[in-house]
């Protein structure tokens, strides 16, 4: 089931336009983003830069690493991917599997769990709720990987030699199926069918909404015919349902009941919602920008100036703010979308998020961990 679901989303993110660049889980800018997670950390009883580490230096993957090496002086994504993995000071790649830990620990044992279950508790955390918070992590990581293809019909020289892109893309296709088998044989060692269905339910959810998004890129353009209210279901299935799926699962391994599940499956997906909306904002809040970087058509500020001004008026904005080259001018789109409320409405959106979030957890014991929770609810109405 999970292969061929996942050959099925690589097909799909190869076609994606545009799409060179990659967010692992992209801090909001802030510098007390880095100390939250820093804090958080040591409340689970390790870094969790270094969850997926056994995975990661396996004789397998380190031939990868060597065959990836061909790729240095080329632009192929999946080389910022696995640099990504050495060294990244501006992303956390784990925060997943941080937050499938923390919620585990905040919740504690259940009322139903035996004696000897809690017995094999380590910092408050059952070992089965460790594994899932790495095969968490792996199929987020495989995920990434795949999303990295390049559509070779989009290829030019600048990108490198034709031969290194077409090797960089089976590489990128091997080693994310070989993470994502060793997350489905991690899958099947926790013995609960219904964490598997949940999981499992998940990966369709990313294929759903990669494949929702490749559509409207397609036919309609850029943000065309995309209101906030399917913008945010999308956002839910292709960037949310894996940590919200994966929360509930850790509960579901300690026995909790169905209201305790329900609260993690909100919590991580409101977080996930306000992470999204709090990265697509940083291009439109960040102070002291001269010229305007590039962003993506599709991003949330974006979303809601189009539903304010009307299909035919965006259309009009797009055509004015197009160079000779017939390539979009950022700084002018940036001073359209700011002219209007599609920035504040984002940002009231993202307040939104975080604070159902907070309300999510609010039924969990008065613990560290939950403030650790609280904490990153928090950290992502931070620009």
């Amino acid at each position: 089931m999970f292969p061929a679901t996942w050959s099925r989303l690589s097909r799909l993110a190869a076609s994606i336009r545009g799409q060179r660049t990659l967010s692992l889980f992209s801090s909001s800018g802030s510098s007390d983003w880095s100390k939250v997670v820093s804090d958080a950390e040591k409340i689970v009883g390790y870094p969790t830069s270094f969850m997926s580490l056994r995975c990661l230096l396996s004789d397998e993957l380190s031939n990868v690493a060597m065959h990836v090496r061909k790729l240095v002086g080329t632009q192929h994504p999946l080389l910022n991917t696995a640099r990504g993995f050495v060294y990244d000071s501006k992303n956390n790649l784990q925060m997943r599997g941080l937050i499938v830990l923390l919620l585990s620990k905040a919740a504690g044992p259940s009322h139903v769990a035996s004696e000897l279950l809690a017995n094999d508790m380590v910092s408050g955390i059952y070992p089965s709720q460790r594994n899932l918070a790495e095969i968490t992590e792996l199929i987020h990581t495989a995920f990434l990987v795949h999303r990295g293809i390049v559509n070779l019909k989009e290829w030019t020289t600048s990108d490198g030699p034709l031969k290194d892109m077409e090797f960089g893309n089976k590489m990128a296709v091997l080693s994310g199926d070989f993470l994502l088998a060793n997350a489905c044989t991690g899958l099947a060692q926790l013995n609960d069918t219904k964490v598997v269905e949940l999981i499992s339910s998940a990966i369709g959810d990313i294929v759903q909404g990669i494949y929702s998004e490749n559509n409207i890129n397609a036919e309609d353009g850029p943000s065309d015919g995309v209101d906030v209210a399917s913008w945010e279901e999308q956002t839910f299935l292709s960037h949310g349902a894996l940590l919200a799926k994966s929360c509930q699962a850790a509960m579901q391994l300690a026995q909790h009941e169905k209201e305790a599940q329900r609260l993690a499956y909100l919590y991580g997906k409101h977080l996930s919602l306000g992470h999204k909306l709090n990265s697509d904002l940083q291009p439109f809040v960040r102070s002291g920008m001269g010229e305007a970087t590039s962003f993506s058509l599709s991003a949330a500020p974006v979303v809601f100036h189009r539903q304010i001004v009307g299909r035919e008026r965006w259309h009009q904005q797009l055509q004015q703010a197009k160079t000779l080259r017939n390539q979009p001018d950022y700084s002018k789109l940036l001073a359209a979308v700011k002219s209007e409320k599609g920035v504040s409405s984002a940002v009231d959106l993202c307040g939104y998020h975080s604070n159902k979030a907070l309300e999510a957890i609010q039924a969990f014991p008065s613990s560290e961990a939950r403030s650790a929770l609280e904490n990153i609810a928090s950290a992502i109405t931070k620009f």
